[in-house]
C-alpha cells in the first residue's frame, strides 16, 4: 500500500523523499524484538522502585502506571502510525496536524531527550558486568565508548541487521527471569512467592514522584519505534501485533521481578545498589546471579542498539525540512542508513555518559513526557480536520473524549514531575535543566525559522 501522496496535506512544507538503497524490510517478529528492546530490555533498571516506594507501591504503580501513562500512548501510537506509516513517524503526525514550528519542538526535545536515554545503557552494561569482574569499572569510558561506537556500525549496516540481534539480545534478557522464577518456585529462594497487595499509603510525594519516574522510564518510548515505518514489512499490521506482544511480554517479566523482589526476604536499598544479579545469587546463588548479570549486559546493547535506530532517523526528516544542515541527509552508498546522524548521536552520547543514572532518567522523563504531549494534540487535530482520512487502526473513541482519555498519561506526568521537585536535593538540577532544553526548543526556532521550509 503506498501513502506517499495521503500523507502531506501540507505540501508547502514538504520535500520529497528520494528513494534510498535497502537491504530489506524488517518483519514482525523483528519488530516485536526491536520494539521490547527499545521500551524495556527487560526488568534492568526497576532496582530503585522497591526502595523508593516498598513492595505494595511498587505493585500499585506496576498495575496504575500502564494503565493511565502507557495504554494511552500505544494506542496513540497505532493510530497515528496506521495513518502516516512514514519515516520519521512522531515528527511528521506533528508537522502535519500543526505546523513546521511545532515539529521542530517534537524533534528537538526527543532528539534531545533520546540522547540522554541513550547514555544510560552503556553505564547499566558496565554496572552489570562489574558483578562478574569487579575490577571492570577502572574502565568504564572505554568499555562505554566500545558499546556507543560497536553500536553506531551495527546501525549503519541496517535496520535488519539490527533486528536480528535484538531478537537474540530479547531472548538472553528474558531468560535469567524465567530462570530464577522456577529456581524459587521449586523452594530453592528464601521466601515466599506471595504478589504484594497493590497500596500507596502513607508514601510521600516526593517517594511517589521518584517511583514513578521510575517505572515510566522503563514504559518509556512507544512512539519511537515509529520512525522508520517505511522500512518494516506492512507496516500497520506489523506494528499492531508487535507493540502488543511487546507490552505483554514486558509486563509480565517486571511483574515477575517484583514479585520475585518482594519474596526473597533481600534488603531493598542493597537491591537498589547490586541490581537484580545480587537478587539472582540471594536465590540460587553465584551462577544465577552471573546469569541475571549477564541478562543486563544483553539488555544494556539491545537497548542501546534499538534506541539509536528509531532516533537516527529525525535529524534526517529535519534536515529536509531545512531545520538542519542538509548535510545531516547524507546516507551510506552501501547500506542506505542515515550515516551522519548516526555518527553525530554517537558524538553527543559519547560525552554524556559522565551523568549519573538518576540524573539522566530525570531529565529523560520531562522531556520525553513533553514531545508525547504533542502528540497527543495532533492526534485529535488530525481527527477533526481530516477525519476521512484512512485509519486502519481507530482508538475506539469518539474524537470529543480523547482529550479526556489522553488527560490520564498527562496526569501521571504531572504527578512525577511535582513529586521528584520537591524530592532530594539530587534531582533539584536535572529537572532544571531539562526544564531549559523545553524553553531552549523556542530560542532555537528563531534561529532556524528564517530557512526552514513552508
Amino acid at each position: 500500500m503506498s501513502h506517499s501522496t495521503t500523507y502531506h496535506t501540507h505540501s508547502s512544507q514538504q520535500q520529497p523523499h528520494k528513494p534510498i538503497k535497502r537491504r530489506g524490510k524488517l518483519r514482525t517478529m523483528q519488530l516485536a524484538a526491536v520494539v521490547m528492546m527499545t521500551i524495556s530490555g527487560g526488568p534492568y533498571g526497576l532496582e530503585p522502585l522497591l526502595n523508593y516506594v516498598g513492595s505494595h507501591g511498587a505493585m500499585a504503580l506496576l498495575l496504575l502506571t500502564p494503565l493511565l501513562w502507557d495504554i494511552p500512548t500505544m494506542l496513540a501510537v497505532l493510530e497515528l502510525n496506521s495513518m502516516m506509516p512514514v519515516t520519521g513517524g512522531y515528527y511528521q503526525w506533528v508537522k502535519r496536524a500543526l505546523g513546521l514550528r511545532f515539529a521542530w519542538y517534537e524533534g528537538l526535545w526527543t532528539w534531545l531527550y533520546t540522547f540522554v536515554d541513550l547514555a544510560i545503557y552503556p553505564v547499566l552494561f558496565v554496572e552489570y558486568v562489574s558483578f562478574i569482574v569487579p575490577e571492570v569499572m577502572a574502565f568504564k569510558i572505554p568499555i562505554c565508548l566500545l558499546i556507543i561506537w560497536s553500536s553506531a556500525y551495527l546501525n549503519i549496516r541496517g535496520i535488519v541487521p539490527v533486528g536480528k540481534v535484538s531478537e537474540v539480545l530479547g531472548l538472553a534478557v528474558i531468560t535469567p527471569f524465567v530462570v530464577m522464577l522456577g529456581v524459587f518456585a521449586w523452594g530453592h529462594g528464601s521466601g515466599a512467592l506471595t504478589v504484594p497487595a497493590p497500596s500507596l499509603n502513607n508514601l510521600s510525594l516526593a517517594s511517589l514522584g521518584m517511583g514513578l519516574y521510575t517505572v515510566m522510564w522503563n514504559f518509556l518510548g512507544w512512539d519511537n519505534v515509529t520512525t522508520y515505518a517505511d522500512e518494516v514489512a506492512k507496516p500497520v499490521r506489523s506494528y499492531v501485533k508487535s507493540v502488543g506482544t511487546s507490552f505483554i511480554v514486558i509486563f509480565v517479566i517486571y511483574f515477575i521481578a517484583i514479585v520475585l523482589a518482594s519474596g526473597s526476604g533481600v534488603s531493598f536499598s542493597e537491591l537498589e545498589e547490586k541490581g537484580f544479579p545480587m537478587l539472582g545469587t540471594a536465590i540460587g546463588g553465584q551462577w544465577l546471579g552471573v546469569l541475571v548479570a549477564l541478562g543486563g549486559m544483553a539488555s544494556g546493547l539491545g537497548l542501546y542498539s534499538s534506541v539509536l535506530l528509531s532516533v537516527s532517523r529525525i535529524p534526517k526528516v529535519m534536515a529536509e525540512d531545512k531545520l538542519l544542515p542538509a548535510a545531516v541527509m547524507r546516507e551510506h552508498p552501501q547500506y542506505g542508513t542515515p550515516v551522519v546522524s548516526i555518527l553525530i548521536c554517537s558524538v553527543v552520547v559519547s560525552v554524556m555518559i559522565m551523568l549519573s543514572f538518576a540524573e539522566l532518567l530525570i531529565m529523560d522523563v520531562i522531556i520525553y513526557g513533553a514531545a508525547l504531549s504533542l502528540e497527543f494534540v495532533a492526534l485529535v487535530v488530525l481527527r477533526r480536520r481530516e477525519p476521512d482520512v484512512p485509519r486502519p487502526f481507530r482508538i475506539p473513541l469518539p474524537t470529543k473524549l480523547l482529550p479526556a482519555f489522553f488527560a490520564l498519561p498527562m496526569l501521571v506526568y504531572a504527578t512525577a514531575l511535582v513529586g521528584v521537585s520537591i524530592s532530594e536535593e539530587h534531582a533539584l538540577l536535572p529537572t532544571a535543566i531539562a526544564l531549559g532544553v523545553l524553553v531552549l526548543g523556542e530560542v532555537l526556532w528563531r534561529v532556524v525559522k528564517p530557512r526552514a521550509v513552508r
